[in-house]
């Protein structure tokens, strides 16, 4: 099979596209031939090696993917060949990636893709949607009539938080950074959108939700946090999931005063079936309409090196040059 891999961790240049024997599914596993791997920065992460994990070598880049199911080891109990399945927690804790032609993954880890969504939809929104069920339904007990402030509504994350708080009830306040991102956060179905730019910010904020937000989701590596808790309402939560360098300062007494919580999680260190449970309900939505992750472009295998600088480039140098998940297809 044609693989994207690497040999040893680096720059997104150290990964080989080439091949690679076929996998053979082992006990529980399910040969699926992708057709569709989205991009993650933690596939960066691991990558370059600033996430250290576990690597077989060579290794197979890639977290998501949707693709049919080819064959089933054994005990495979609800897989056949022929169906369609999506998922991830793939190319991390030691597992082989997704940016190949064929991928073997512990049938835990999919789920069925609903009739009438793309192979290329599925795989854009697995890892940001169940990062956001998990942040959303897990971490912040969202309730139906609570307000979710999403600090970055436009990309991955961000637009799914924005899809899901609104499908499980909330209101929501969202910003982005251009005029045509903010077109876009307002389609995703956000309330108020502003621009995460303006001095005021917190001001706009506090006059769109006079007795604060329930909800303060933050997507950026550097968190604000006296700007977050001037806009919380009393038992207030704060979602962080990313910047795993950032040690920015934290007004302690305003956060304690009001009773609030800090959350913080990361996606691949929930469980299977807590994640299975995410995986019916964004189904659901997905099929319903209610939930489309945005794509940013679709790229070739060959081009995987290429998908890494630019996710990158979006993560780490924060260009504004990406609106939505970057997939490849194999």
């Amino acid at each position: 099979m044609r693989a994207a891999f690497i040999n040893r961790t680096g720059p997104p240049e150290v990964i080989v596209v080439g091949d690679l024997p076929d996998p053979v599914p082992g006990p529980r596993e399910v040969l699926v031939r992708v057709r569709a791997s989205a991009v993650n920065p933690i596939d960066t992460s691991i990558r370059s090696g600033a996430v250290a994990m576990p690597l077989p070598t060579p290794f197979v880049v890639g977290c998501d993917l949707a693709g049919e199911v080819v064959a089933v080891g054994d005990g495979v109990a609800a897989l056949r060949p022929g169906m369609r399945v999506w998922g991830s927690n793939q190319g991390l804790l030691g597992r082989q990636g997704t940016c190949a032609e064929l991928a073997a993954v512990d049938e835990r880890w999919l789920y069925p893709t609903p009739a009438g969504i793309s192979d290329v939809d599925a795989a854009a929104a697995a890892l940001v949607s169940i990062t956001a069920h998990l942040g959303l339904v897990r971490e912040a007990e969202v309730r139906p009539g609570e307000t979710v402030f999403v600090n970055g509504g436009s990309g991955g994350v961000g637009s799914a938080v924005v899809q899901i708080a609104k499908a499980l009830g909330a209101r929501v306040i969202a910003t982005a950074g251009t005029p045509a991102k903010r077109d876009a956060v307002a389609r995703f179905g956000a309330d108020v959108v502003l621009d995460y730019r303006d001095r005021d910010l917190a001001d706009q904020v506090r006059a769109a939700a006079p007795t604060g937000v329930d909800v303060f989701w933050e997507t950026q590596r550097e968190p604000d946090f006296d700007r977050a808790v001037s806009m919380l309402a009393d038992r207030g939560r704060i979602v962080v999931m990313a910047g795993r360098d950032a040690r920015p300062p934290f007004p302690v007494g305003p956060f304690y005063v009001k009773g609030c919580r800090l959350l913080g999680f990361v996606m691949f260190k929930a469980d299977a079936a807590t994640q299975a449970a995410a995986a019916a309900d964004i189904n659901r939505w997905l099929q319903s309409g209610r939930l489309r992750v945005p794509v940013d472009r679709l790229l070739p295998l060959a081009r995987t090196a290429e998908a890494h600088a630019v996710q990158e480039a979006a993560t780490i140098a924060r260009s504004t040059a990406l609106a939505g998940k970057l997939v490849i297809e194999p």
